[in-house]
């Protein structure tokens, strides 16, 4: 069985910001040595239908769906340690003693933590997490959006949300930059509750 120090369920916008900041913190001594993985499923992410005009430092005219191949291209060619587990679709979610089982409709996987950044489609079933569903707040009511009950992404001990799904806007950047948030509230835990972020300079 592999294992994680932490999986990502979602790779749309949230759950790949997640991880390129994640994967971005490899040189840091508190990070080397963890293993990250991201299961992929994209297959209902708002983005494959999306037309991008108003995002900054995307050419307008930008489509959903060449951000999500680009989007993983990065996450591989930048990024290489970080797993990318394709075609799976987590079905449930349960507490070991020391972490939490994931189970996909073809593998299961032991992880440490978990970041959820799949969408917030009232057809969310991943079992083990139903209990955490709520009316999302800032989506008009009529859609019947969900979100996870979270305190600054936390949904429990070891289990984040992130994007949408965790009471956002449904806005790119916004939902980019929750799972960026999402990423360095785990980094800070790594480095022993010391705040940490991740900067790439040009050298001076």
């Amino acid at each position: 069985m592999k294992t994680f120090d932490v999986l990502i369920i979602g790779g749309g916008a949230a759950g790949m910001s997640c991880a390129l900041v994640l994967g971005s913190a490899i040189s840091k001594p508190f990070a080397s040595e963890k293993k990250i993985g991201i299961v992929m499923h994209q297959k209902a992410s708002a983005l494959s239908s999306g037309l991008f005009n108003n995002v900054l430092g995307f050419k307008a005219g930008t489509t959903g769906k060449e951000i999500l191949d680009f989007g993983k291209k990065q996450l591989a060619d930048t990024y290489p340690h970080v797993s990318q587990i394709e075609k799976e679709k987590v079905i449930e979610v349960s507490q070991l003693k020391d972490g939490l089982l994931v189970v996909t409709n073809k593998n299961t996987y032991q992880t440490k933590t978990i970041v959820v950044a799949v969408g917030p489609s009232n057809n969310f079933s991943i079992k083990g997490l139903t209990q955490y569903i709520e009316p999302h707040d800032k989506l008009p009511a009529a859609k019947e959006r969900v979100q996870l009950k979270n305190n600054e992404h936390k949904v429990t001990e070891n289990i984040y949300v992130a994007g949408v799904l965790a009471g956002f806007r449904s806005q790119f950047a916004i939902a980019a930059g929750s799972g960026a948030d999402v990423a360095t509230a785990i980094l800070t835990h790594w480095n022993d509750g010391k705040p940490a972020m991740v900067h790439d300079s040009l050298p001076s």
